[in-house]
């Protein structure tokens, strides 16, 4: 009988997926009623009720909706598994990436499109957050962040270095004035960073007289989000330091006023961390292929 599990929990995800038994009974090429009872063996050996049938739609229990979310996991991997031993089928399954927010706004989801079409039959997960993922506990395969690395536990690859920007809105520069120079920032008000993580403000770095300076002006607003880090500066609530790829187009629109050009900031790491495991799966290692290269291509962009 457990031999047949695996079989009913992906009949049970294609119903849950398509929000019907004829359907999933069609998509899997079987009769009606055959699905009916898999779905009635899985629940009576788990001794919980999945699906709530009535006559116009189903509904997934609470214990259906836990179930089936463990359940897809396990279905992504053992079809990561199956093919990961198989040299001609493309690579294929479920993509669990977990990038910061800026990043994902400003170069990766712009770019994803070519990786989707170069394999089109991995089916992407993104989550975009500033949180610090923990890969094991999460499920990600692997995220993507910025700045120097502490993870000791997972393998790591340096894709690049981001460039940082400093600005400002001309409404904030209007009543406020404008830094000449990174001892001005000091007097002036800021939108500051801070890691949820660590609760540790960001220091913005420049390079004076060849050598790199850090600096923590004075916060307006702390935040812990770069999308409300960018809302803020756009509002006029400080002096913003963040990715200049992520700020760009503000400038070249003039919402946000670039400050600080004669002192260059200092560029921050961008690495890709996996799990230590031996066999990666097919879709993890095309994907770090895929970044690398594209930082690789797009480094003067960024």
């Amino acid at each position: 009988m457990r031999s047949n599990r695996l079989e009913q929990m992906e009949i049970f995800a294609q119903v849950v997926e398509l929000g019907s038994f004829t359907r999933a009974a069609d998509r899997l090429q079987m009769h009606r009623p055959a699905v009916s009872k898999a779905i009635h063996q899985l629940e009576n050996a788990l001794g919980v009720r999945l699906i709530h049938r009535t006559t116009r739609k189903l509904n997934l229990t609470a214990e259906g909706e836990e179930f089936y979310q463990r359940a897809r996991k396990i279905l992504a991997d053992v079809e990561d598994m199956m093919s990961s031993y198989s040299s001609d089928q493309p690579p294929r399954g479920r993509l669990r990436l977990d990038i910061p927010l800026a990043l994902a706004h400003a170069l990766i989801i712009p770019a994803i499109a070519e990786f989707q079409a170069q394999y089109p039959h991995i089916e992407v997960v993104l989550t975009a957050s500033d949180k610090i993922t923990d890969l094991i506990t999460e499920g990600v395969d692997c995220v993507i962040r910025l700045g120097e690395l502490e993870d000791s536990s997972f393998v790591s690859r340096r894709l690049g270095l981001v460039r940082m920007v400093t600005c400002a809105s001309p409404d904030y520069l209007y009543r406020y004035g404008q830094p000449r120079s990174p001892d001005d920032l000091l007097q002036h008000k800021a939108v500051n960073f801070f890691s949820e993580h660590s609760r540790e403000l960001m220091s913005w770095q420049f390079v004076e007289n060849g050598e790199t300076r850090s600096l923590r002006p004075p916060s307006s607003v702390l935040v812990n989000n770069s999308d409300v880090l960018l809302s803020s500066g756009l509002a006029g609530l400080g002096i913003l330091h963040a990715l200049r790829a992520a700020l760009e187009p503000y400038i070249r629109t003039g919402e946000l006023v670039e400050l600080l050009s004669d002192y260059p900031d200092v560029p921050k790491p961008v690495s890709v961390l996996w799990p230590d495991r031996h066999n990666l799966s097919p879709a993890v290692r095309v994907f770090i292929d895929w970044i690398t290269d594209l930082f690789r291509r797009r480094q003067d962009a960024y």
